[in-house]
């Protein structure tokens, strides 16, 4: 087919002729050559419905949650030929590059931390049972900026946080109330759980928990695990959001922040171990069960 369409100063049937090739597979070929398969048709429509969730997730969305995301919508496909599909479209998840964590946790070492009450096991059956909270510092133009946050183990969600240019007990304390003020909490249900930093043992911090019923938990010092919950989200975070741009200002940061954790972390983005639903969606389900017999 090729030398025909090289030589068109060539009568098509004598070429033919001449190379003993039947009129009927050549027109065939043509056909095919023009006519995409049915195959084909299909997988660039499955495409375009991959190209949409990857592009709505801000890129950061890998096969396993395009896959998911597919199921939700009702389109059964098997999870290699996504992987496939998006390899050849050059489509990937946000990834962590590996980077140096610089502790940033200071004890006071004249304060008393509290019990850990947690001892690593971050379930709760209900929201509002088991809270974690940490610090982490923010890159910005006009140099570090602070996030703190408060995380519900029940959904994963993030109840809430705050910013400042200062990691200091005002900061903890402003992710705690808003926590306090956006969840319904009941007097001696619930734990808030971080790590032995100067700002969570801070008396007024524990003021503050007690005032409303907290019991407060604390790990051990510079070890991770001990705040895994916490630590998960901000390698999240830093993943899809703070390592993939370069803010001039503080308030740009903030901006970022307040869309990726109350426009997308908690209402959108899915998680395996929610059942491939949002913390808020999975929050919902609980709130609002679907009765028997419905599904």
């Amino acid at each position: 087919m090729r030398f025909v369409k090289e030589h068109p100063q060539y009568p098509v049937e004598l070429v033919l002729r001449v190379l003993e090739i039947p009129s009927s597979t050549f027109y065939e070929w043509r056909r095919r050559a023009v006519q995409p398969s049915a195959r084909q048709l299909l997988e660039e429509e499955l495409l375009g419905k991959i190209v949409d969730i990857h592009t709505s997730s801000g890129g950061t969305y890998g096969s396993p949650r395009v896959h998911a995301m597919l199921a939700r919508r009702g389109i059964r496909v098997g999870r290699k030929r996504v992987e496939r599909l998006m390899r050849s479209a050059g489509l990937q998840g946000a990834f962590l590059r590996r980077r140096w964590r610089v502790p940033s946790t200071r004890q006071n070492p004249r304060a008393t931390p509290a019990p850990d009450l947690v001892e690593r096991d971050f379930t709760a059956a209900e929201p509002n049972r088991l809270w974690v909270a940490d610090a982490t510092r923010i890159p910005t133009g006009q140099g570090v900026f602070w996030l703190a946050a408060v995380r519900d183990a029940f959904s994963n969600r993030i109840v809430g946080w705050k910013t400042s240019d200062r990691c200091d007990t005002d900061l903890v304390l402003g992710a705690l109330e808003y926590a306090v003020w956006s969840r319904d909490i009941r007097d001696g249900e619930l734990i808030h759980h971080s790590d032995r930093g100067s700002t969570y043992t801070a008396i007024r911090f524990a003021n503050r928990l007690a005032d409303n019923g907290i019991a407060q938990s604390m790990g051990s010092v510079g070890d991770s695990y001990d705040n895994a919950l916490m630590e998960n989200f901000f390698s999240t975070s830093k993943t899809e959001l703070v390592y993939r741009h370069a803010w001039r200002t503080r308030d740009e940061a903030e901006n970022a922040l307040f869309a990726y954790i109350d426009g997308w972390y908690n209402s959108q983005r899915i998680q395996k171990k929610l059942g491939w639903r949002s913390p808020d969606e999975f929050e919902a389900s609980y709130h609002q069960p679907v009765p028997a017999g419905t599904r």
